[in-house]
């Protein structure tokens, strides 16, 4: 990677972290309270490299294969990450899962959390969840609906290797701010239904192109790929 590379890289988070702390200050919301998840799926070890050099921490993957050797090979390297998974899960994958992420953004079904409690390491912390809701009820999309999501959220409660966090959501695409608003203030409203526990305190919506609406809306983590890394080949 060219140092001009790099260079951008670091530019483009700041300008992120910005947009960030900005978007907060606008609706009286503290900066702190809104975590950057950098999603680096696709993007090569390098990359997440020289973003991680730039100071950040938390990172997002969609695809197992691909995030493996990021994992590893950073974590020889000395850096200490945090990884979330937040791609589809299927059954055949949690066990790598559950070794190798501290966060799961995209349990969806009673099965896939079961498998993640049972296959998580005793030696390590709980591995921490979100409930992926599919807000706009659209059918190529994973996530659990709203009528079923407290259900889920009271199945997973009890399992010890867990501690669910809060939800997630990637709302029907729209450039209508008004539909965004609506969406997010949705999930937002589902969040605070869910039956209660001590650990609840994540809303993880919005990305490059509705972070700010999401982070009107009561955002705690926005996860953002395209602003930070680029677009995807």
């Amino acid at each position: 990677m060219t140092q001009q590379m790099m260079t951008t890289l670091a530019q483009r988070l700041k300008t992120v972290q910005t947009q960030i702390t900005d978007s907060a200050k606008a609706c009286q919301r503290n900066p702190a309270d809104i975590l950057l998840l950098a999603v680096s799926k696709t993007q090569t070890i390098e990359a997440v490299k020289t973003v991680a050099e730039a100071g950040q921490v938390r990172f997002g993957e969609n695809y197992l294969q691909d995030a493996l050797p990021k994992i590893h090979s950073l974590s020889d390297a000395g850096f200490n990450l945090e990884w979330h998974y937040i791609g589809p899960i299927q059954s055949n994958k949690t066990r790598a899962i559950a070794e190798n992420f501290q966060w799961v953004h995209s349990v969806d079904r009673l099965k896939i959390a079961q498998r993640l409690n049972k296959q998580r390491p005793l030696h390590l912390p709980p591995l921490k969840i979100c409930i992926q809701v599919n807000i706009g009820n659209e059918p190529q999309k994973a996530g659990v609906s709203a009528e079923e999501l407290n259900a889920l959220a009271t199945a997973i409660n009890p399992l010890p290797q867990l501690e669910l966090h809060g939800l997630m959501a990637i709302p029907p695409a729209s450039s209508n701010t008004q539909q965004q608003h609506a969406a997010f203030a949705a999930l937002r409203q589902l969040f605070e239904n869910l039956p209660q526990t001590g650990t609840l305190d994540t809303l993880s919506m919005g990305m490059s192109h509705d972070l700010d609406v999401a982070i009107a809306e009561g955002a705690t983590m926005v996860r953002v790929g395209t602003a930070i890394f680029g677009t995807r080949n």
